[in-house]
């Protein structure tokens, strides 16, 4: 799941939703400093209810991931979608179709989200711009893997950008997806993209109800 799926149920508990997301955001702003369950877990208890609540919703990330990434459904629909792009793009050089057919479900059921759960996009949104992000930086330097100074600015960008509205298109999915590739090295995808993308969007739009079957709200049927 990325940041929103992962902060929505929360949104009452803005830190907790916050800390949902940080995993996501440090993985993007600086691969060395890294979240894990393992240490954030002894703090999900501290006096500090600051870092208390970001503790808990680092763990909260990391446990919906696991349900969601290990469920049958979704290894099925990555592996058939990711199959899909291979033969679009063939033996293309840079091309990893697992790693873009895995986050491009994930942008699809963003997108889901946003349209199901009116105003709550903008809402979350709110909420990170309105956090104390230097004060979210310090708390959780006790319990990253190192010590970091980019999540600040990577609050502040993420604010500034809000890219997950442009997941509601899939022109505008795809110029995200491509954001992520040349953010790691990979060649981008073209508009050949696009008709598989449209089919992709309304494959994952009809499975939400299985993919989601762990989640802390209800999602029901595709509108």
């Amino acid at each position: 799941m990325n940041s929103f799926a992962h902060a929505l149920p929360f949104l009452d508990r803005p830190l907790f939703a916050i800390g949902t997301s940080l995993p996501d955001w440090m993985a993007a702003a600086d691969r060395k400093c890294r979240l894990r369950e393992k240490r954030a877990t002894p703090f999900i208890d501290h006096e500090d209810s600051v870092l208390a609540e970001l503790a808990q919703g680092v763990v909260r990330h990391h446990r919906d991931d696991y349900w969601f990434h290990t469920s049958s459904v979704f290894r099925d629909h990555e592996m058939k979608l990711a199959i899909e792009i291979r033969e679009i793009y063939g033996s293309e050089h840079g091309m990893r179709s697992g790693f873009v057919a895995h986050v491009m479900v994930e942008m699809f059921l963003d997108s889901f989200l946003q349209k199901k759960f009116s105003g709550q996009l903008e809402r979350y949104y709110e909420i990170v711009a309105d956090a104390d992000a230097t004060q979210i930086q310090r708390s959780i330097n006790q319990f990253a893997t190192r010590p970091t100074d980019k999540l600040v600015p990577a609050m502040a960008s993420f604010v500034k950008e809000r890219y997950i509205f442009d997941y509601l298109s899939d022109q505008g999915a795809v110029k995200r997806m491509n954001g992520v590739l040349k953010r790691i090295g990979l060649e981008p995808l073209d508009e050949k993209i696009l008709p598989w993308a449209a089919t992709a969007r309304e494959r994952v739009y009809n499975r939400v109800e299985d993919l989601l079957c762990g989640y802390a709200l209800d999602v029901g049927k595709p509108e």
